[in-house]
């Protein structure tokens, strides 16, 4: 191993990142494609008469639900991925995943079975938050101890534009129901299309993951009988608050990219500017693909300038351009679009949390340590933020602005402070990858 250290990503490396990031892809978009059709779902799934603020607030609420079940599907997918392997519960969250998504597209309606509808539905909302719980964290501690200790940067972001692609799969097939489907026709039936793909997009993604191979690190660790003696969860709780508070605030404001700017954005251009639902969808489809390019762009500045720097200039970016989406001239389709571009580009600085988080944690309990940090933090500022910025828009339409506003600000801050063990773990990890430490 001695030339690890040095060496550049080889046809193994890219054929892991290629898989892991599209079955990556199909996962998430799994979990997202709910909240492209919430206001169709919303009113499908509860009392025509119930009043719109309201159903709008219960359907995020269902939405949220998959994000408060993420941290014990995590916690258990991790204690099992640093105890007996990282590939066996990588693929194991892809099956828990299609099954529920397969199952939404089959659920009778309101009109139906009455409040039994809402409530199926929220169940297997949960079962899809347990299982996306285990995937994301799986997928970035997976391709980051497969490849090279200099080029983590590059294979996070990577990984991370693919999960955004799964984001983007769902508002494409979102834009051509809504492009060649009447609204009436999606509440028909049509809205049911995109779980079904999912469910079966899902069990291609865990056919394909039969192809990947146990991670080098872990395999070391067993070898070397160095695996967590006591509960991972225990050893992350009591040894390392210092990696799991930053780790949670950096979910917070990868959180606040994501849900806002990319998830809820088709939404509030719809509601509150009076864009059209086609052409709404279709702004977002760019910038999903301008947050991709950017989350890639993020891995590679980070491999070269770090963290730091990186999380400086990429959070003042987003602020800026994210501020200006939410006040551009929206009935001027080319000044939305490229607004919309550019803020979607700025959330890209998120492709920079998973290295953040992977350097926070020795490899002995990564699995659960990046888990119960991500999740538990997503649970909490991710599942409710939709949520709240639902009812502070009852003060002000531009809601959505100051909320990223305020997280941006944040990740400068924590781009100055990011600790020096993290420079030093890297270096750390980099030597036992080369063979120079006992490990």
């Amino acid at each position: 191993m001695k030339g690890e250290k040095h060496r550049r990503l080889n046809r193994q490396d890219y054929k892991t990142l290629s898989l892991a990031a599209l079955g990556g892809a199909l996962e998430f978009y799994d979990f997202i494609i709910f909240v492209f059709f919430a206001g169709v779902m919303g009113k499908l799934f509860f009392p025509a008469d119930m009043p719109e603020w309201l159903r709008q607030m219960q359907t995020f609420g269902i939405f949220a639900a998959g994000y408060l079940a993420r941290p014990l599907g995590g916690i258990i997918l991790a204690h099992f991925g640093d105890k007996v392997g990282r590939k066996k519960m990588f693929s194991l969250s892809i099956l828990l995943m299609a099954v529920p998504t397969l199952a939404m597209g089959l659920l009778p309606t309101y009109a139906s079975i009455g409040i039994t509808a809402p409530v199926l539905l929220l169940l297997l909302r949960i079962l899809q938050g347990a299982a996306i719980g285990g995937e994301v964290p799986g997928a970035w501690v997976f391709v980051s101890e497969h490849v090279p200790a200099r080029r983590i940067g590059f294979a996070c972001g990577t990984l991370t534009a693919g999960l955004t692609v799964g984001i983007l799969l769902g508002s494409f097939i979102a834009t051509l129901l809504n492009t060649f489907l009447s609204q009436q026709a999606i509440a028909d039936g049509g809205w049911r299309i995109p779980f079904l793909l999912g469910g079966i997009f899902g069990l291609g993604a865990m056919y394909l993951r039969r192809w990947l191979s146990e991670t080098p690190i872990f395999i070391e660790m067993q070898a070397r009988k160095t695996l967590a003696q006591e509960l991972p969860l225990k050893s992350v709780v009591v040894n390392h608050k210092m990696a799991v508070m930053v780790s949670m605030l950096l979910t917070w404001l990868l959180s606040a990219g994501i849900v806002v700017v990319i998830l809820m954005a088709p939404l509030w251009l719809q509601q509150q500017a009076g864009v059209t639902p086609a052409v709404s969808l279709q702004a977002n489809s760019l910038a999903t693909i301008a947050l991709a390019v950017g989350c890639i762009i993020t891995g590679l500045l980070i491999d070269r300038f770090g963290a730091g720097k990186t999380f400086i200039v990429g959070c003042g970016l987003l602020a800026l351009f994210s501020w200006l989406f939410y006040h551009c001239d929206t009935s001027n389709t080319a000044q939305l679009f490229l607004a919309y571009g550019l803020a979607g580009f700025s959330v890209g600085v998120v492709g920079g949390v998973p290295y953040v988080m992977v350097h926070a944690f020795p490899a002995a309990v990564r699995f659960s340590g990046i888990s119960f940090s991500y999740n538990v933090a997503y649970a909490i500022f991710g599942g409710l933020t939709p949520v709240m910025v639902t009812m502070i828009m009852k003060v002000t339409p531009m809601a959505p602005a100051w909320y990223v506003l305020g997280l941006a600000l944040m990740g400068m801050v924590l781009g100055l402070c990011l600790p020096s063990s993290l420079r030093q773990r890297a270096a750390l990890e980099a030597q036992v990858k080369a063979g120079e430490l006992p490990g």
